[in-house]
């Protein structure tokens, strides 16, 4: 009887650990605060389409930040007046600069 008892004992520590353990998981997947967010569409719709328009600006500025690069290197390989190169790089920044002073409204 005692033994039971000692083995019983055992398997309940050993139970409740485990769903210690577990709620700890839960706590660190931060699960109460998705299940929140799946009962509010309207806030996931909200939160969604910010986090869009934040990339969409971002993708728009790191590309004109690195298009503005390019252009001002090839400018800068077309003052060295190389050869072959230079011309063709000469036409590619008169090209753009010429779609840049278009306006297009």
């Amino acid at each position: 009887m005692k033994e039971q008892a000692t083995l019983l004992r055992r398997t309940l520590e050993a139970v409740t650990d485990r769903l210690d353990k577990l709620a700890l998981d839960m706590e660190k997947a931060e699960l109460k605060e998705y299940v929140n967010l799946m009962r509010s569409p309207w806030s996931l719709i909200w939160r969604n389409f910010v986090s869009g328009i934040t990339r969409g600006i971002g993708i728009a500025l790191g590309f004109t930040f690195f298009a503005a690069t390019i252009v001002w290197l090839l400018q800068l390989l077309g003052a060295l007046n190389l050869p072959i190169v230079g011309d063709y790089i000469a036409d590619i920044v008169r090209i753009v600069q010429r779609q840049l002073e278009i306006k297009t409204y």
